[in-house]
């Protein structure tokens, strides 16, 4: 029996480390929105939509990349640019919506749906591949990986 982070590691192997990094990233603005602001529960309802949002955004880039390597290279550019559209069409009204019914604070949401930005920045920083040191060394001189010069 397969757990839910063999799951999503099939689906894509970085969406864990993102959707935790979105986590911690939603923790940390929370703790700090604590102390910074007045209207705490505006606030926290606001961050806590854009996490929502940024976990939405994560997975269906994950499912959309799936979906676009599997077609040629026309199709595949059509249907990224489709999928991306969409994604930030759901992103415009969540923030509407937010906006219009002073559910959360919209700005609140925006650090949040930030917080894909930030983890898929820092989750290099935390992966446990290492960084392959030869090829890098390699390509810094000129040497393909066997050796060999070009």
């Amino acid at each position: 029996m397969k757990t839910g982070i063999s799951r999503l590691k099939e689906m894509n192997s970085a969406l864990p480390g993102l959707l935790l990094g979105i986590a911690v990233f939603g923790m940390l603005c929370q703790v700090v929105g604590f102390f910074l602001v007045s209207d705490k529960a505006d606030f926290s309802i606001g961050l806590w939509i854009g996490i929502l949002t940024a976990i939405f955004m994560a997975f269906h880039m994950a499912f959309s990349l799936n979906a676009t390597v599997e077609r040629d290279e026309k199709g595949a550019q059509a249907s990224a640019i489709r999928q991306n559209m969409i994604r930030y069409f759901v992103v415009i009204i969540i923030f509407g919506i937010l906006m219009i019914t002073r559910l959360g604070n919209p700005l609140a949401a925006f650090v949040g749906v930030m917080g894909l930005k930030v983890s898929a920045y820092a989750q290099p920083m935390f992966s446990k591949k290492p960084q392959n040191q030869n090829a890098v060394e390699a390509y810094a001189s000129d040497e393909m990986p066997d050796g060999k010069t070009e």
